[in-house]
């Protein structure tokens, strides 16, 4: 939330109550009218009002209000369109062009009753259309009203509270956890998107395969040489015909985009700007509880997890007999590591700053996931029935999507090369599908396949991921630091060009950093813990969850982790500070180095009290205003250490800074 935009808009809206209401009632108003609330995207705008809500900087009740107004008014517009014409409606555009979004709306409202119209409020497309139904009914408006108002009272806080929850709870959870909740946003955002993105065009095509297969059809009879080679693909007395003729509109299009993108790869010989600001972006987000999740996640691709998956589908299909299908299995994965691995040391690009050694353009792991899971979707779907052919293509969509986001964040891969090795590994699954679909016609059961390939794959991983965290996060380790300076400069006057803040996007979250120290931290970690102070290992996922429990004690509940830049913190010494309040040091990695080699920290020093927001939900260690009192108390017990305090030149707040090396140990302040 740092952007000039989102300040402005926070300004205006406090500013502009009355009209921030105005816009709120045409968000719900737009969802609610009958065919323009299937194009307007009212789910995140109603989640972002919501936030807005638990911030503070819009009134709850009058928010709930206008959008409840705004979803009745929209919905009377659609209840007097049908009362108007009635029956009539269908032939009349747009209905005609919906006419099986009328047709669940009517089921509904006809199974249900007056009660269709509280129902269909939550029920996605059919929203907008069922009170076009009531109308078209003739509902008397003396039944339709008060249950309309209900309905949409009802949708107006429900669809607000998440949104809500979220804005109240942000400030306490992003204090100390701000980028892991910005992970886990951006991992569902790409998780919504992969959902989406597999389900309609899997839809678009499944209601276009005719007009495609005719159209294919046309054309080979217009282009007789050429289209000979099409015939075989596309005839239509054969049941296969349709999704072939999908599978190659497919690869055209999707071949057309791979090879665009190799061309540029290949003709800049370096990362596009979109690349770099990707890694960037995900540079930003890096934070100790989100690296060994998303270090689990990226683990999925390994061939550790792949090859026991693709081993036992391969028996099973040895074992039942299908020898083209295993025999493109085999291809299928074969083929596609070797052409995988030839372009990546084809194709000389450079690699992220913090991967210091592997594979380029396209990612190998995420090619081989792709079409693991994309091919094995082809292989299974044709025996499944109607829609429901769709769901392996959106596990293989979410598998992959979960891939490239993992390894994105912990800085892998380009995003280039992610894209890349998702394009490449579904135009050759596309052409493997092709090949299968033309030359298989025989059906077999495929649900033991299916659970095999998939509980295989969940037990691989499981096994798997716990053991491969620490590997990857040393792998793709944040690079050292550029600056580097001159011990005795640092200590007389260099000190003040390490940064005096946290660069955070909110104001409140840019702790002063008031501690600087050179050399190793184990004489300064022992010399406190004999001060009473003591030691807090970097909290954990397990430890993390502990804060839910509202019967362990404050005293025992960990403090979570913060980062400086991408850094996760080095030491964290903890010790009480009376009145139920926890004084904190915590040093990082400093964003430079010392020439000679001494370890470089710089920290800050705070006091923290134990609050549960949300109404008590869970419990949380926040940094509170205590007037310098535990850069005080810290500058205490650090007797016997050669010390400095200087104001930073930047903010006034004072810094202190301290050897613990043994060259330094017999310096005077």
């Amino acid at each position: 939330m740092d952007s000039g935009w989102f300040d402005a808009t926070l300004a205006w809206i406090s500013a502009h109550p009355v009209a921030a209401g105005g816009v709120i009632f045409l968000i719900a108003f737009c969802d609610a009218v009958v065919v323009l609330g299937i194009l307007v995207p009212a789910l995140p705008l109603l989640f972002a009002i919501g936030a807005l809500i638990g911030l503070g900087h819009i009134d709850g009740t009058y928010a709930v209000t206008c959008a409840a107004l705004g979803a009745f008014f929209g919905d009377g517009i659609g209840y007097w369109v049908g009362h108007r014409w009635g029956p009539q409606l269908r032939e009349h555009w747009p209905f005609r062009r919906y006419p099986q979004l009328l047709d669940r709306g009517e089921l509904v409202f006809r199974r249900h009753g007056i009660k269709g119209i509280l129902i269909a409020r939550f029920v996605g497309a059919i929203r907008a259309f069922v009170p076009a139904i009531a109308g078209m009914l003739h509902m008397p408006l003396r039944r339709y009203v008060p249950m309309s108002l209900l309905a949409c009272f009802l949708w107006a806080g429900i669809f607000l509270a998440p949104g809500w929850i979220f804005g109240a709870s942000y400030d306490a959870v992003a204090a100390v956890a701000d980028r892991l909740v910005l992970v886990l946003g951006g991992l569902l955002l790409v998780l919504a998107l992969a959902w989406a993105g597999v389900l309609y065009t899997y839809r678009w095509f499944d209601r276009h395969a005719n007009d495609l297969l005719a159209r294919a059809l046309r054309w080979t009879r217009a282009h007789p040489r050429l289209g000979r080679y099409a015939a075989a693909l596309i005839d239509p007395n054969r049941p296969e015909s349709a999704s072939l003729a999908i599978l190659a509109a497919c690869l055209l299009a999707i071949g057309w985009a791979w090879f665009a993108l190799l061309g540029t790869v290949w003709m800049r010989g370096e990362p596009l700007a979109l690349d770099l600001t990707v890694f960037g972006a995900m540079y930003e987000l890096r934070n100790p509880l989100a690296d060994r999740l998303m270090a689990g996640l990226a683990s999925i691709g390994d061939w550790e997890v792949l090859l026991p998956v693709a081993t036992l589908a391969l028996g099973w299909l040895l074992w039942r007999r299908r020898w083209i299908a295993a025999a493109h299995w085999v291809a299928a994965l074969t083929f596609g590591l070797v052409l995988t691995t030839g372009l990546a040391k084809l194709i000389d690009m450079p690699l992220p700053p913090t991967a210091h050694s592997g594979f380029g353009f396209p990612s190998v792991s995420v090619t081989m996931t792709t079409i693991a899971f994309g091919f094995f979707a082809v292989l299974i779907a044709r025996e499944l029935p109607g829609r429901s052919r769709v769901w392996p293509y959106m596990v293989a969509g979410l598998v992959g999507a979960v891939l490239g986001f993992a390894r994105l964040y912990l800085g892998a891969h380009w995003l280039s090369d992610v894209v890349g090795g998702m394009l490449l590994g579904i135009v050759w699954l596309l052409v493997l599908g092709i090949a299968y679909r033309r030359h298989v016609a025989r059906s077999f059961w495929m649900r033991p396949l299916a659970a095999i390939f998939y509980v295989s794959f969940a037990v691989a991983a499981l096994w798997h991921a716990p053991k491969a965290v620490d590997p990857l996060l040393a792998r793709f380790s944040v690079p050292e630091p550029a600056k580097v300076l001159e011990p005795g400069a640092w200590w007389a006057h260099d000190w003040a060009r390490l940064p005096a803040q946290r660069r955070e996007r909110d104001a409140s979250r840019r702790w002063a950093l008031d501690v600087q120290v050179a050399g190793p931290l184990e004489p300064l970690r022992g010399h406190l813990r004999s001060l009473g102070w003591r030691a807090q290992p970097q909290a954990d996922w397990t430890a993390t969850l502990g804060l839910l429990d509202d019967d362990a004690p404050p005293g025992l509940q960990p403090v979570l982790p913060a980062t400086l830049g991408s850094e996760a913190e080095a030491l964290l010494l903890r010790r009480p500070a009376g009145d139920g309040r926890l004084q904190t040091l915590r040093l990082w990695r400093a964003p430079a180095r010392l020439s000679d080699g001494t370890p470089l920290w710089i920290g800050v020093s705070q006091t923290l009290e134990y609050q549960r927001p949300l109404s008590g939900l869970f419990g949380i260690w926040l940094p509170v205003v205590d007037d310098d009192a535990a850069f005080v108390a810290l500058r205490r017990s650090l007797t016997g250490f050669p010390l400095r305090e200087s104001p930073h030149p930047h903010t006034g707040a004072p810094v202190l800074r301290l050897r613990t090396d043994a060259a330094g140990s017999g310096q005077q302040p």
